[in-house]
């Protein structure tokens, strides 16, 4: 089945329902994901009274960061819906939202933001109260179920674990297509509006710890080997990584821990949002078959599939890590009202997996699901 053919639905395809008068709706997520094509097709349907604008327009941004009200309730004057595409890029956005929100009865927003860095501080503090977030990632395996089925879910696999999920990478069906707008995905928004975020001088740095990461996914992560790899100072791996998780690129785990002595949980894992981006960024693109990391290709996968289920369906859990100090290990524990769930990711199934005794033996109330190309679907649709 040919993609191009179809519009896929995302997740939050009726905005509707979490548009509330004098309340704030924030959709955050990654550039080039969907955001501003969500936005448009709400507001074809919806009978509000609405204004669409941009965050990139200079007389926007003079009047909602002026905080003027004259002039701030002017510019709201005769609509029911205000939204804003690319907030982000207008200084002191939460204060010019929060007059607007408590000064014009009835009015809703809609801001999006490519970078919750960016967003989330300036609407943080003077939005409390006064907001809903959504976040929209690249395209889920949820969202792709109302199109394939199980088996072609299945047969596209391998698809997905190199390419990604990028709506346009995932409507091509080129190869050479796929890795071109992989390539201008990183090149000209990603790494550009990070560099851009926290006045980041050396893009070289950047690429090369994205590369680092690129190659520990799944692993225990060192910030401390980070820096003397890169030849810079631990505060400025923190920082970078930082930024990073908050534009979307990484999504970072902490280990498990109820206090025991052997458990490790100083360091983080970090998985990336999007395959693709991070094949690309190592330019890896070949196929599995004639791969070492498709061990870890795989518990990317699951995890933020899981991760994004997670997120669209109101999972009020947390996840982690578990691993103690003489090595045994689970990818993935849910916590859920202190019921544990241990979930290990293995590619092949050829050697069996037991769950681990001093985890059994810990945690004896907990269960324990190994994930594997058989039955991932039912952990992820």
């Amino acid at each position: 089945m040919d993609l191009g053919d179809f519009m896929i639905k995302r997740y939050y395809e009726n905005l509707e329902e979490y548009l509330k008068p004098n309340k704030a709706l924030i959709i955050l997520g990654p550039r080039r994901v969907g955001k501003t094509t969500l936005l448009k097709n709400f507001l074809k349907k919806t009978k509000l009274q609405y204004i669409l604008d941009y965050g990139e327009n200079l007389s926007t941004q003079r009047i909602l960061s002026s905080q003027d009200f004259p002039q701030i309730l002017e510019y709201a004057r005769g609509y029911e819906l205000i939204a804003i595409d690319e907030a982000q890029q207008i200084a002191n956005i939460g204060m010019g939202l929060k007059i607007l929100i408590d000064q014009v009865e009835g009015l809703s927003i809609i801001a999006t933001g490519s970078s919750s860095f960016d967003l989330s501080q300036q609407i943080g503090e003077p939005l409390t109260g006064r907001k809903k977030t959504l976040i929209l990632y690249p395209i889920s395996q949820m969202e792709l179920s109302e199109i394939y089925n199980r088996y072609e879910l299945k047969q596209k696999l391998e698809e997905f674990l190199i390419f990604g999920s990028y709506p346009e990478v995932i409507s091509s069906n080129n190869k050479n297509e796929k890795i071109d707008l992989l390539n201008e995905i990183i090149n000209s928004y990603l790494f550009k509006d990070i560099l851009a975020l926290d006045n980041i001088k050396s893009s070289k740095t950047l690429l090369n710890l994205v590369k680092l990461l690129a190659f520990q996914i799944g692993q225990l992560v060192s910030l401390n080997e980070l820096a003397t790899q890169l030849g810079i100072d631990v505060k400025t791996v923190a920082r970078y990584i930082d930024l990073l998780e908050k534009s979307f690129v990484i999504q970072s785990l902490g280990g498990f821990s109820r206090n025991l002595r052997n458990e490790v949980t100083s360091k983080q894992k970090y998985y990336f949002l999007d395959l693709g981006i991070r094949n690309a960024v190592i330019s890896q693109f070949n196929p599995l078959d004639t791969r070492n990391d498709v061990g870890q290709l795989w518990e990317n996968f699951i995890f933020i599939e899981r991760q994004k289920k997670n997120s669209y369906t109101g999972f009020y859990g947390r996840t982690y890590f578990w691993r103690t100090y003489q090595g045994q290990e689970i990818d993935f524990v849910e916590d859920i009202e202190n019921h544990l769930t241990g979930f290990e990711a293995k590619w092949s199934e050829t050697k069996k997996v037991n769950e681990p005794s001093i985890w059994k033996e810990t945690y004896s109330n907990s269960s324990f699901k190994v994930i594997t190309p058989e039955n991932y679907l039912d952990f992820i649709l």
